[in-house]
């Protein structure tokens, strides 16, 4: 997994620098970071430019992340290579924290299929991930990113509905 992570900014070189693919890959770099135990109570939220913001399920959550972000700024840093988060903006926002932990148990209970997440890939980001060497990092970047882009699609496809 670390090679995975290593390779990554290569390939978002390659994908001229998708917002998208990016804010993904720090999502996961801070998922890998956080561990099991931050995931309910501290989700990513949103990365603009180089600062991620952070939801968290309450006031102290906040404060005590808050003395940690340092550390976790130069984790997910070193995690991915590059120096894709500067700032991390933690929130008390305990409606996405919740909605957070129903969608981890969701893509656990097989939402998304391993063949629609594979359909999302692209040609360009295939030949950027042949850049891993490791077949099995290269099949489990692909169906990350995959799983991402078709899990924003039924988000957006879900929002046009509420609109409706």
């Amino acid at each position: 997994m670390d090679e995975l992570f290593r390779a990554l900014p290569a390939l978002l070189r390659e994908l001229d620098d998708n917002e998208t693919v990016r804010e993904a890959v720090v999502f996961a770099a801070w998922r890998k970071i956080a561990g099991d135990m931050l995931r309910d109570h501290a989700v990513p939220f949103r990365l603009e430019q180089k600062r991620l913001i952070i939801a968290v399920s309450s006031e102290t959550w906040k404060k005590h992340l808050q003395h940690l972000s340092g550390q976790m700024i130069f984790k997910l840093n070193s995690k991915l290579g590059a120096a894709f988060v500067t700032y991390i903006d933690f929130r008390v926002d305990e409606a996405t924290v919740k909605k957070e932990r129903a969608e981890f148990k969701k893509r656990f209970d097989g939402e998304i299929s391993e063949e629609a997440a594979l359909n999302q890939v692209t040609a360009k980001m295939r030949h950027s991930a042949d850049a891993i060497k490791d077949d099995h990092l290269r099949y489990q970047f692909l169906l990350a990113a995959g799983s991402c882009l078709a899990r924003k699609k039924q988000i957006n496809e879900k929002k046009k509905l509420e609109k409706s």
